[in-house]
């Protein structure tokens, strides 16, 4: 096992992992901006380095500086967390070039995931089902709209790299075509350096289950089940939960089944998620990711498995702790996402948090990197905090969320958890008829 490694994040995932390092008695090194330098993380680490100024660009995503943190204090590895450079290949590769270990799958794996083209094809070699579309790039709005017309109206024109959205369009119609199909490429060279898109069929009402797997990049891989993250905004996830509430048992077992065959085939290391959209009994593959997800939480509660305990074994050359037969699923939870955001508009809101007092009791957890008179800084992504429980049923789960979300308390900002106390009342939440469009019709309606 390690004995140092650099914690290449910052807030709650930077202590996540922070503190599966401490159980496994390995020490750790923090960096940070200088907008940082009070962060819980840097507090609590055994080292900490400055990497830059505020911008992530000048710091958290500044390569050369992590690798010198790295080399200064004589790291054994690297964990990227998720965001920032954890799906960055050549960082990756320069952290092995480095002899450094890379606490995540191969280079190839992120390189090949990262591009939803390639990622596409991947999976269809792989046997896994995907949503009806084109074979590759679609260069022309001629070529675009011969593939719209094969599967017919409505598509969707994608930006075969990033994601949150952005260079994705909506097509209802032929008329609509050439429009959406130059946004799309001009939101995807702005926001990802390269305007390549492609096309697929639009489905009308899907749900959004993802698939949690393990490998240990020596042909071996579990499934650890599915999360419903259908409960979106503007392409978001607000809130997950594990089991979804419409897979059944037996679709749990055939398709987990079905990627961890993939996942083996592939040769594929350490954590991904397998992101599918469901729709009328059929799963649709539609992207793969190659980190740690912010919602792995809602599976470490009904599986009872430490996944960053995982990746660091598997990273260290160690055999996983558990197979598929020792993975069992307890009970029910669900993850809400708490934001610095107003909760009506959903404007950010930083500034420094005067109160903060955490829920407690059975089934309770809270992961967050805030503190009394922490300076909630503007540059960085809204999160806060994920607030997870975990009862043996579902409906036990909203009741305790409920609660959970009543004792929270976080002063001083605006933040998304009066929202989250009203999705856990709405009837179409705890009945689990909800699909990604739920959300942004219901705060539609409210407006």
């Amino acid at each position: 096992m390690f004995n140092k490694i650099l914690i290449a994040n910052r807030g709650e995932i930077a202590l996540r992992i922070l503190r599966a390092a401490r159980d496994l008695g390995i020490k750790t090194v923090a960096v940070h901006s200088t907008a940082d330098t009070s962060a819980k993380h840097v507090r609590l680490a055994d080292e900490a380095i400055c990497i830059g100024p505020p911008a992530a660009a000048d710091s958290y995503l500044n390569i050369p500086n992590i690798i010198a943190a790295a080399e200064i204090a004589q790291a054994d590895a690297i964990h990227p967390g998720y965001g920032f450079l954890s799906e960055n290949a050549r960082f990756a590769e320069i952290v092995e070039e480095h002899k450094i270990t890379w606490i995540g799958p191969s280079p190839a794996h992120i390189r090949m995931m990262g591009d939803k083209v390639e990622a596409k094809r991947t999976a269809v070699r792989l046997g896994l089902p995907v949503v009806p579309g084109s074979d590759g790039p679609v260069e022309n709005v001629a070529e675009a709209r011969a593939v719209a017309e094969e599967f017919g109206y409505p598509v969707l024109v994608k930006a075969s790299a990033g994601g949150g959205g952005r260079g994705m369009k909506v097509v209802e119609n032929a008329a609509m075509l050439e429009g959406a199909f130059t946004q799309a490429r001009q939101e995807a060279k702005a926001a990802f350096g390269y305007d390549t898109v492609y096309i697929e069929k639009y489905l009308g009402n899907p749900r959004h289950i993802e698939f949690q797997i393990f490998g240990d990049g020596k042909g071996n891989a579990i499934h650890l089940g599915e999360r419903d993250c259908s409960i979106q905004r503007r392409h978001q996830k607000l809130i997950e939960e594990s089991p979804s509430p419409i897979i059944s048992a037996a679709e749990r077992a055939t398709m987990g089944e079905r990627c961890a065959k993939a996942m083996a085939d592939l040769g594929y290391r350490g954590a991904g998620t397998i992101e599918f959209l469901w729709e009328d009994g059929a799963f649709f593959f539609i992207e793969m990711n190659t980190r740690l997800q912010v919602e792995h939480p809602v599976t470490e509660a009904v599986t009872g498995v430490d996944l960053v305990a995982e990746q660091f074994r598997v990273a260290a050359g160690l055999p996983m702790s558990v197979t598929q037969t020792d993975i069992s699923f307890r009970g029910h939870a669900i993850e809400c996402r708490i934001n610095a955001e107003d909760p009506a508009s959903f404007a950010p809101s930083p500034g420094t948090v005067t109160d903060w007092h955490t829920p407690g009791g059975l089934g309770v957890r809270v992961d967050s990197a805030l503190y009394s008179g922490y300076r909630v800084p503007p540059y960085y992504d809204s999160l806060i905090a994920k607030l997870i429980v975990h009862a043996e049923t579902r409906d036990l789960a909203i009741a305790r969320m409920s609660r959970a979300l009543e004792e929270m308390v976080i002063g001083g900002i605006k933040t998304t958890g009066p929202l989250h106390q009203r999705l856990m009342t709405e009837p179409d939440f705890r009945s689990g008829n909800y699909s990604i469009k739920w959300l942004e019709a219901l705060l539609a309606k409210q407006k």
